[in-house]
């Protein structure tokens, strides 16, 4: 298989039960592309070549395991035995933590192999990807502009053809904007599809997930990593059937709203993203669906303050946790300014605050999930702008505060997905006269990814884009 990084994994899956490829040369391609393509794009915080090599040669044709030998990457901020897990902080470089994360230990079972650990901004706050303790990760499509973030090193990683897929998380878009930046899918599920334990409790913004090439391997990961863990405070509703048959299509005719005004803010939409995203109505259209456009009722909230106030708690505990791994209370120059800058948030506000945010953020919620339930989804641009240069919103510098908001004026599209718990996806659509993907974001009903699926990959298979290779990959 000459390209191994570039073929999708349930055509790698079939294969290695096949004995067409065996786990060990996989494992060995997907390492020696890393080590060709990783100077270039530092998407890599830890590489576990060794080990990875030792699981794949345990791995012979015929196992039963779904994704037996598939290489895998995992997002830095979810714990993997024996692995750093740093969240992108210097101060935790020295923490290896003795038991994997829930959706880990689902990876495993099903039969990845995991090949390291990537990048992400410190703390997973920013919608780049340039920490200081790892420096910026590079868009292998644009090498100065962002791959996103939060989970940029996994799709920078991805779009690389270092590995077939990588593992990623989504508190505010960090999923769905580097799949954009990046030209990959990426799927934020329902709240509570997927279990954050066992360290997390109920969480309300974030959802764990994946970056992949194709519909079909979005899918077919849901299946693995969905469903109820002991112990979860809540959980979606299980769907009637796996996933993966839900990305052969077709879907029956739906209803489709096609909003293009920007949740919140009055941010301005480049003209690139507002083509592809009228190009895919369009299409839409031609496929057989109503599609109509219509102002979402989401414009002109001020809600920045209430999502902070439930976002920045994360720093504060990121900071608090340090005091355990140094050995000492943690100090301004253990973290970013912007790290810190939330923390000090966090602990000026009363607990009066913090409750009364959270129930604000779950009434608007309430109302939204409400107000765009006449639409079998609804289709947004995936990012407002291009994705920026680097060095442009990194959160250091004079004004941290000003970088954090920076970073939501080309993303204004993806947090109010998380603030209603449906699930979305963004997609690959058409490649812009700057080199740089651009991406489309479709969002479903609640707890309905199979819908969802099926029709982003009637659009995929309309308008495909899986062929598409960087200019790094040629």
């Amino acid at each position: 298989m000459a390209e191994p990084g570039y073929t999708p994994v349930v055509t790698l899956a079939k294969a290695l039960r096949r004995g067409e490829l065996s786990a060990s040369e996989l494992t060995q391609a997907a390492l020696a592309r890393i080590e060709a393509a990783e100077p270039a794009i530092n998407a890599f915080t830890y590489v576990a070549a060794d080990a990875a090599l030792v699981s794949a040669a345990t791995i012979a044709a015929g196992d039963p395991r779904p994704f037996a030998g598939v290489p895998i990457a995992i997002k830095d901020n979810r714990a993997v035995t024996g692995m750093p897990l740093t969240y992108g902080s210097a101060a935790y470089a020295g923490y290896v933590p003795s038991s994997d994360a829930f959706v880990v230990r689902r990876l495993r079972e099903a039969g990845f192999v995991i090949i390291g650990k990537t990048a992400l901004p410190e703390a997973a706050i920013l919608s780049t990807c340039e920490p200081r303790a790892h420096g910026a990760t590079a868009n292998p499509w644009v090498l100065d502009r962002t791959p996103g973030g939060s989970s940029g090193g996994s799709a920078a990683a991805v779009a690389a053809g270092m590995v077939p897929l990588a593992h990623g998380n989504d508190g505010g878009g960090s999923l769905r904007i580097p799949a954009a930046c990046c030209g990959l899918v990426g799927l934020k599920p329902a709240r509570g599809r997927i279990s954050v334990g066992p360290t997390s409790g109920q969480s309300f913004l974030a959802s764990d997930g994946v970056l992949t090439r194709t519909v079909a391997d979005t899918a077919a990961l849901l299946d693995v990593l969905a469903g109820y863990e002991l112990g979860d405070a809540t959980w979606a509703p299980p769907e009637p059937g796996p996933f993966l048959p839900a990305a052969s299509g077709p879907p029956a005719a739906m209803h489709i709203g096609l909003a293009l005004n920007p949740p919140f803010g009055d941010a301005e939409i480049d003209p690139e993203c507002r083509l592809g995203v009228m190009r895919a109505a369009a299409l839409l259209a031609d496929l057989g669906h109503d599609v109509e456009e219509f102002e979402a009722p989401w414009s002109g909230l001020d809600v920045g303050g209430d999502f902070t106030t439930a976002f920045a708690p994360g720093a504060a505990l990121l900071i608090e946790g340090a005091t355990w791994v140094l050995g000492r209370e943690p100090t301004a120059d253990d973290f970013e300014p912007l790290t810190w800058l939330l923390a000090e948030r966090t602990r000026q506000q009363t607990a009066v605050a913090y409750v009364t945010a959270q129930t604000r953020l779950e009434q608007l919620g309430r109302r939204l999930v409400v107000a765009l339930d006449p639409y079998d989804a609804v289709l947004t641009p995936a990012l407002a702008q291009r994705p920026p240069r680097t060095g442009e919103i990194h959160g250091r510098g004079s004004d941290p505060w000003e970088h954090f908001l920076r970073s939501g004026d080309y993303t204004p599209f993806t947090s109010v997905v998380n603030i209603t718990g449906l699930p979305a996806v963004s997609l690959p659509f058409q490649l812009g006269p700057d080199g740089l993907p651009t991406g489309i974001q479709l969002i479903a009903r609640p707890a309905a990814e199979r819908k969802l699926l099926t029709l982003a990959a009637q659009l995929e298979q309309a308008a495909p884009w899986q062929g598409r290779r960087p200019e790094l990959a040629l």
